[in-house]
């Protein structure tokens, strides 16, 4: 076995904090993406002091280059970004909130406007899950029809939980299994229908057997990219069937092109969702959509008063004419498939049986070792962590990273990876963990 030279990081006061956490909030933290056992348990730094460009600093004074989610695919520009802070800033110094609304709203809805010009209409939320609850609702106002045929993950809200209503494992497979339906209403059993991606004929059965339909909601691309004209197919399914088709862009927005994904495979949505990498991690989402399904808004109650606040609007709109001005996306693709290319280099070198899906600039790799693939991605995280990075099995790609940031990191994988082929063929990798193997899916804190 190589002897590994990189001392440990000493994180006890984020350790410490974590624990303390654990016992006054319910699940530790709001997002279960950043609970520390989904990473590292009982090692995770957990809880940041400072964040800039892609580097942060714990808690511990401990310095690493976040190669991960960047802020769960919110700060695509780049943590603190200075030209989205001066704007949030000015707009905090002039007042956040008011009895009137803010202009930037209706500046940020004519930018979206003009980037999807199928679209008539938008209105606006903070958070990616409460948007497609908006837009659920807006389609059922407008169809006067209940039922919801879906793939993918959606968010946390009572429409979507409900599929598991029916089948406890309805959605294990759109990104996170074991997800409980508890304190759901029973009564929505059955009002939630879902299909995998790229199975059109998944898609034709529920239509064919289910005539109350008012959605479609899909994101048009994760994991994998649409085959056959699979979003072709869906569009004229939703068409043919006078049903409402809703794009989820909350993850797949502005990181491929400007705009939703759906651009880029010019197939276009009735609503379209975005949040995330919209504002560079200020919090902000908007529902874009054709006017005919959008003005059914006015029929149903939505309305709340910190979705009339400014940083928000603000954030969007420097974000994206920076995003505009820079050519980001492009700069993300060319990113990602220097490190898409790296990864899978390094892996054939170092003998480690790995697979790279989703596009070059939001990447996720699985190790595939089977049962055993969870501790070896533990393994993965926790060498990378000594080494000095925040690093897990995918990368949502920044314009922050820089040629250095992206050599150390591959450098510091060839490295890991000759460590992990040893142990693995060693039969040593849980042996050699500091801790219990990382958490799948949703699993109760103890």
């Amino acid at each position: 076995m190589a002897k590994r030279s990189k001392k440990f990081m000493k994180t006890d006061n984020g350790i410490r904090e974590w624990k303390r956490a654990k016992k006054i909030i319910p699940g530790g933290t709001q997002l279960l993406s950043k609970r520390s056992e989904m990473f590292l348990p009982e090692q995770w730094p957990s809880y940041f002091k400072k964040a800039k460009g892609c580097e942060v600093w714990d808690l511990d004074g401990n310095k690493y280059i976040d190669m991960y989610s960047m802020g769960i695919g919110s700060c695509v520009l780049g943590y603190a970004d200075p030209d989205v802070n001066r704007a949030v800033k000015k707009v905090i110094d002039q007042g956040n909130m008011s009895t009137l609304n803010s202009p930037e709203e209706v500046e940020l809805a004519d930018l979206l406007l003009k980037i999807h010009t199928w679209a008539d209409q938008v209105r606006y939320a903070r958070t990616g899950g409460e948007a497609m609850a908006q837009a659920v609702r807006i389609a059922r106002a407008h169809s006067r029809k209940d039922k919801i045929a879906f793939c993918g993950y959606h968010g946390w809200h009572d429409w979507y939980l409900a599929a598991n209503l029916d089948d406890d494992k309805n959605l294990d497979g759109h990104l996170l299994p074991g997800l409980d339906p508890a304190g759901v209403p029973r009564g929505l059993k059955g009002t939630i229908l879902p299909f995998h991606y790229n199975s059109i004929k998944e898609l034709e059965k529920i239509i064919a057997e289910k005539k109350d339909i008012a959605a479609i909601v899909l994101e048009p691309v994760r994991d994998h990219e649409p085959k056959d004209d699979f979003l072709k197919k869906v569009r004229d399914i939703a068409d043919k069937s006078g049903t409402i088709l809703i794009f989820d862009e909350v993850s797949s927005g502005w990181r491929f092109t400007i705009g939703g994904a759906h651009l880029m495979f010019k197939v276009n949505p009735d609503v379209a969702v975005f949040a995330k990498a919209m504002s560079n991690g200020f919090p902000m989402a908007a529902i874009v959509g054709r006017k005919k399904v959008m003005e059914a808004a006015q029929k149903t109650f939505i309305s709340s008063t910190y979705w009339t606040e400014r940083t928000g609007p603000a954030a969007a709109i420097a974000t994206i004419k920076k995003m505009i001005n820079k050519k980001v996306p492009e700069h993300l693709e060319g990113k990602g498939k220097y490190l898409m290319t790296g990864i899978l280099k390094i892996a054939k070198k170092n003998g480690i049986k790995i697979e790279i899906t989703g596009l070059p600039a939001l990447m996720h790799f699985s190790f595939q070792y089977g049962d055993l693939g969870q501790a070896v991605k533990t393994f993965f995280t926790q060498e990378m962590l000594r080494r000095g990075f925040l690093a897990s099995s995918g990368i949502y790609v920044s314009y922050a990273f820089k040629k250095e940031h992206m050599d150390k990191y591959l450098s510091a994988v060839d490295e890991v990876f000759a460590i992990l082929k040893m142990a693995i063929d060693g039969k040593k990798v849980k042996a050699l963990l500091n801790g219990p193997v990382a958490h799948e899916g949703f699993k109760r804190l103890t």
